[in-house]
């Protein structure tokens, strides 16, 4: 049994404020010298970025060192690792630490498209026997605030809808009018934030811009909400709220056991037993490619692979011995010109893929990989044009290996995620990378050599084989 202090920040609907609260409580939280671990409902990469520094940047103004807040953003995707995997994946993220904030995603009962309550907020928050504390946009309200939180705590009583803060509050009086209404809610008020421009966040065509792109402007923005927690919130109830949360009886998440249990499955995924080979696994970052589960490099380290991170825009050369390329999600379609003029990691890319190293590709690494993209010349890998598109590509999907790759065998199912304001064409090789099998079907992606390239995230945890799989076809310093 283990004791952790959590909460989750929920909220009626999308734009209500969650991602400002959520990085604002970590941020007064961690100035108070608490050891926070920032988790994240659902697959988005954005989110657990800005939570990420509003610790970091908060630890340091505090005087700790940078490491005391290096906590990664963790995500918390009921539809993509399963539920019973929730669990034990926030014990492994939040191991240690003196409190856990969970950021929902949309409103509190949203969930996986016709699929009831998976992967919504309130089914996480059930999975952590978490207490729920409901951001509620009071901008355009007064009395009617009551209903709305009567009903959002009334709706599913295994959900313990145990706090409120009132979010864009207009004025004093405002403020005493949302309180006076809540009097007889039976769920306590834990603060009202005024409106204000100062901690808005921009965004583009997937969302918010990443923290990546634009750290220190951030890093203000993370100051001011703290402040603006601290005047506005009562922490010490808050803290006393997370403490109430009951202890967990589930094992925590173990990336070594996990890849022993995958060796075990199916000892022809492989997994590299001798430390003294690592193969260098070179993973791509920086502002173009910023989205990525911290999992999966836990999972690759555990494999017996060394992980080296590199960034396209800047480096010219990929690491030093690599014998394997993985490429994340981000958003290549900004930097294209930039990706482009770095010609020799280009060549690079196109002479590790030829010589039959494996390379991972998810979405952004998708269109890296493709001779063009808007016109602009990228790495050449896969016979495929990219462009930016007015369509949104967006939702959970299922899908099944078609052929052996180096990821998956041949006939392995996995739950994906796709995100995405761009297509390729081709939108699938001569070999596709998956055969999607709901909510419809056709082929996707490029399974090609030792090359895996596809618009689709899949979350590794839930299939930590393909980590070994991939290790194992990795070329050792000494190969």
């Amino acid at each position: 049994m283990v004791s952790v202090p959590r909460l989750v920040i929920a909220a009626p609907a999308s734009g209500s404020g969650k991602t400002t609260v959520t990085a604002g409580l970590m941020a007064a939280f961690a100035e108070r010298g608490l050891d926070v671990s920032p988790h994240k409902v659902g697959p988005d990469y954005i989110d657990p970025g800005y939570h990420a520094l509003a610790i970091s940047s908060a630890a340091s103004s505090a005087g700790r060192s940078r490491a005391q807040g290096a906590r990664p953003g963790r995500n918390l995707d009921a539809y993509l690792c399963g539920p019973q995997r929730i669990a034990p994946l926030f014990l492994h993220g939040a191991a240690g630490c003196d409190l856990a904030l969970v950021e929902g995603v949309m409103g509190l009962f949203d969930g996986a498209a016709g699929q009831g309550e998976l992967a919504s907020t309130a089914h996480v928050a059930k999975l952590l026997r978490a207490p729920v504390v409901l951001v509620v946009d009071a901008s355009s309200q007064s009395r009617s605030v009551a209903a709305l939180v009567h009903g959002f705590a009334s709706w599913d009583p295994e959900v313990r809808v145990a706090g409120v803060i009132l979010n864009k509050v207009g004025s004093d009086r405002h403020e005493a009018m949302l309180r006076e209404a809540l009097e007889g809610c039976g769920v306590p008020v834990f603060g009202a934030l005024r409106r204000t421009r100062e901690v808005r966040a921009p965004s583009r065509h997937l969302g918010l811009v990443p923290v990546a792109e634009r750290r220190a402007e951030a890093v203000h923005s993370a100051a001011a909400l703290a402040a603006r927690v601290r005047e506005g919130c009562d922490l010490e109830g808050l803290l006393a709220l997370a403490r109430s949360a009951p202890p967990l009886a589930e094992p925590a998440w173990d990336p070594e056991g996990e890849m022993r249990r995958a060796v075990e499955a199916a000892p022809a995924a492989g997994g590299r037993g001798d430390r003294a080979a690592r193969p260098v696994v070179a993973v791509a970052g920086g502002a173009a490619f910023t989205f990525s589960y911290a999992e999966h490099t836990e999972l690759l380290t555990a494999a017996g692979a060394r992980v080296v991170p590199f960034d396209p825009l800047r480096d010219e050369r990929l690491p030093e011995g690599t014998g394997g390329l993985v490429i994340g999600g981000g958003f290549p379609e900004v930097y294209a010109p930039e990706l482009s003029a770095n010609e020799p990691l280009r060549k690079a890319v196109a002479e590790l893929a030829a010589s039959g190293a494996p390379i991972a590709a998810e979405c952004a690494g998708l269109l890296y990989l493709a001779r063009s993209l808007d016109g602009e010349p990228m790495c050449g890998v896969l016979a495929a044009e990219a462009r930016m598109s007015e369509r949104l590509t967006l939702g959970y999907r299922e899908a099944v290996a078609i052929s052996d790759t180096a990821l998956a065998a041949a006939g392995t199912r996995v739950r994906g995620h796709e995100f995405h304001r761009t297509t390729i064409v081709p939108g699938a090789g001569a070999e596709p990378a998956w055969g999607l099998v709901h909510p419809e079907r056709r082929t996707e992606g490029f399974a090609q050599g030792n090359v895996h390239a596809s618009y689709l995230h899949v979350h590794w945890a839930s299939v930590p084989g393909a980590a070994a799989r991939f290790a194992d076809r990795c070329v050792s310093p000494a190969g």
